[in-house]
């Protein structure tokens, strides 16, 4: 049996994981007192932190979009979402212990378990819909957040008042905008016949 994988997409995967290493580095260096307080948070690091985290989700969303436009396969969806909110719940109870007035109650591994449910929702809507749904969510990220909401078990939303302290906060708003504009890309590649340029067909067995 062929398949298609999109070698680009790998590139995409590597290029974030080598951003995000380097991103670590950079606050490990603080952490163990070889830079000074405050040198992860100034805004160049910050706003390279938000493009990885941003890339990855995207990539969440193409990835998803091609694995189950065509259908959704739930037992290798099963097993890739188990895997990652397994490692989601193992960094919030480490972080818990390690450092518990800013641990990872909603990181960037929970907020891709989220996008992984949640975007199931949106693999058959036309690409503008999702398109213009994913403008939608980053809206109410940054304008839709009320005091209503700033009880702690609301703060996964992101539309809260309060700001949590944790060292990695992915809230699903405005956070969800960027696998939904995954999957509007992957949609409209394929309608456009662009995914076929950079697919390399592979044969699969079946053991």
């Amino acid at each position: 049996m062929q398949s298609q994988r999109i070698e680009l997409l790998d590139f995409a995967r590597g290029i974030a994981l080598i951003a995000m290493t380097i991103f670590h580095f950079a606050f490990d260096l603080q952490l163990l007192g070889f830079k000074e307080p405050g040198f992860i948070e100034q805004a160049h690091w910050k706003y390279f932190a938000r493009s990885i985290a941003s890339s990855f989700l995207f990539l969440t969303g193409v990835s998803l979009y091609l694995a189950h436009y065509s259908g959704i396969k739930w037992q290798g969806w099963k097993w890739r979402f188990i895997k990652i909110i397994a490692a989601a719940i193992l960094i919030t109870f480490a972080t818990y212990f390690a450092t518990p007035d800013q641990y990872i109650f909603f990181g960037i591994l929970h907020a891709i378990a989220f996008a992984s449910i949640a975007g199931l929702l949106f693999l058959k809507l036309p690409w503008v819909i999702t398109f213009v749904l994913a403008i939608g969510v980053f809206w109410l990220g940054q304008y839709g957040r009320t005091e209503l909401l700033d009880a702690p078990y609301w703060f996964w939303t992101g539309l809260s008042e309060a700001r949590p302290i944790s060292s990695d906060y992915v809230p699903v708003f405005p956070w969800m905008s960027a696998p939904l504009l995954g999957i509007a890309f992957a949609k409209l590649a394929q309608e456009k016949g662009w995914l076929s340029i950079f697919a390399k067909p592979q044969f699969e067995g079946k053991g």
